[in-house]
């Protein structure tokens, strides 16, 4: 029987485009549920953060799709930190949890509101490259409230590798 540990684990590094096409699923599923008002399907989206928390793409249908399918065909791969999408998945957790929650509690408006900020924040991920969580991440290794080994590129974006088209000559 596999341990534990070989089940769970976030992968140290991931590859961004992958990220982007979880995203725009995101975007698709709670658009879907705001214009149906199917609201339950918060639930759905909950789950589908948790086991990206836990194990990244290895058992969320939509993470297997995006990396196992739809990044490859998008060209080669642009690696960046594990640690950061980690830190936004568990973002995305907390606020799917939170609008489950309200519903079951009777406020479906909290629940409306919740994926609708959601909504907005999956957005700039997915269309814009642009992931809210890695800003804060990269924050709080800033003020010190997260270990900068934890990302050193995100401590210091000198780091950060620049591709560069050869140079022909």
């Amino acid at each position: 029987m596999a341990s534990m540990a070989s089940l769970i684990g976030f992968p140290a590094v991931v590859n961004e485009k992958a990220a982007r096409v979880v995203a725009a699923g995101v975007v698709v599923i709670t658009a879907f549920t705001l214009a149906t008002g199917w609201l339950w399907l918060s639930a759905l989206l909950a789950v589908g953060f948790a086991l990206r928390v836990a194990a990244g793409p290895r058992y969320s249908p939509l993470g297997r799709l995006a990396s196992g399918t739809v990044a490859p065909r998008l060209g080669e791969p642009r690696i960046v930190a594990g640690a950061p999408k980690q830190f936004a998945q568990g973002v995305g957790l907390v606020f799917t949890l939170a609008a489950t929650v309200a519903l079951v509690l009777g406020a479906p408006v909290v629940t409306v509101v919740l994926l609708s900020v959601l909504l907005v924040f999956a957005s700039l991920e997915a269309f814009l490259g642009f992931c809210a969580g890695c800003f804060v991440f990269g924050k709080l290794i800033r003020l010190g409230l997260v270990a900068d080994d934890t990302c050193a590129e995100c401590a210091d974006i000198s780091l950060r590798r620049v591709r560069r088209e050869p140079v022909a000559g």
